[in-house]
């Protein structure tokens, strides 16, 4: 998945995926030839790991 498909995904900006990628934050990804590439696995995994966090806050709250 490219950066602007998974920007479409989450409804966010493409800079704040390059910003991620920068601090060191969000799914794993991979360069190929220059272009910056996402596997929908990585991403699924991402989005499981925050929803869990998530869960784990909120429970924590309660």
């Amino acid at each position: 998945m490219t950066q602007k498909e998974l920007a479409d995904r989450w409804t966010i900006s493409q800079r704040t995926l390059e910003r991620w990628r920068w601090a060191g934050e969000g799914p794993a990804y991979t360069k190929l030839g220059g272009r910056v590439v996402y596997r929908v696995c990585d991403i699924e995994a991402f989005e499981q790991e925050v929803i869990q966090s998530t869960a784990d806050q909120q429970i924590r709250a309660s």
